[in-house]
């Protein structure tokens, strides 16, 4: 499997390793890039991330067999629609979407005839920094990548996906986008919200930086996550909204029944639930390690 051209739109942190993988694994011959802003674009270019500064995301597109879209999820169909006329049926297109449901539809309706190309893909990788300089070769291996093709899906293009991010080192499932999104609502966009409001809560308090200067390794593995892109997860949150607001229901009433046990003193229940919470923690993260 060998890639004559590989056209990425938004040559950040994902797209820019996504570069960098490939070509470390001899899987494509030339990177063309393409960033909204001509400044960063070069800047790729100079960093060696991508070996062509395109002006526009359809000059990245043009003579692609490889295509990998790493915009924020809310312009996903506005690029999708910018680079339909080019659209072949040979060519392999897949996103970075931490949602699947709403960058397919967007797909649907940029793509139209030509969705088939479309693989939708949620590589679970990440950090709280972004830009080419911050690209690595090593942001994927080792991590999983969630396809979540639909029914006019060719099975060439998927068969190429799975095998692209598989030479690549990940480990690769697929799921339906309803699943996945249900599913990251509850592991990723939940706690990512948790994780926010919980910064302000302590911020907000007139003591709040003082509090936060006491506070330790506990409060750091905690709060890491709220140090994220605000716009990103704002997208993320208002496109999942359905699956997230179920899942912080969900919460409520978990962090309810602790108020409760706390405020009526029943401390072999409130010890119960933390007891049940810590021997999950302890099964996923030995199942984790595993795989």
């Amino acid at each position: 499997m060998m890639f004559e051209q590989l056209g990425v739109i938004g040559c950040g942190l994902m797209g820019g390793s996504f570069a960098l993988a490939l070509k470390r694994a001899g899987l494509v011959k030339r990177v063309v890039g393409y960033n909204k802003s001509m400044e960063s674009t070069e800047h790729a270019r100079e960093l060696g991330v991508i070996d062509v500064a395109a002006t526009s995301a359809p000059q990245a597109v043009t003579g692609a067999d490889i295509v990998l879209l790493a915009v924020p999820v809310a312009a996903t169909e506005a690029t999708l629609k910018s680079i339909q006329h080019l659209v072949t049926p040979e060519m392999l297109i897949m996103d970075v979407g931490s949602t699947k449901r709403d960058v397919i539809d967007a797909g649907r309706r940029a793509l139209r005839e030509q969705i088939g190309s479309f693989v939708p893909a949620h590589p679970v990788a990440g950090r709280e920094v972004s830009g080419a300089e911050n690209a690595d070769a090593d942001l994927y291996p080792g991590k999983q990548v969630i396809l979540t093709p639909i029914e006019r899906t060719l099975p060439v293009q998927l068969q190429k996906a799975f095998d692209v991010w598989t030479a690549l080192g990940c480990r690769v499932i697929k799921m339906s986008p309803e699943s996945h999104d249900a599913a990251f609502a509850a592991v990723s966009h939940l706690p990512h919200l948790l994780s926010f409001a919980l910064m302000n809560a302590v911020s907000g308090q007139p003591q709040g930086n003082e509090y936060l200067s006491l506070a330790g390794p506990g409060f750091r593995d905690f709060s890491r996550i709220a140090a994220s892109d605000a716009k990103m997860w704002r997208d993320i949150m208002l496109s999942n909204h359905e699956e997230l607001l179920a899942q912080l229901k969900i919460f409520q009433h978990s962090l309810q029944a602790m108020q409760l046990m706390i405020s009526s003193g029943n401390g072999e229940a409130l010890e119960g639930l933390i007891d049940r919470a810590s021997l999950s923690r302890a099964k996923w993260r030995m199942g984790h390690h595993q795989k």
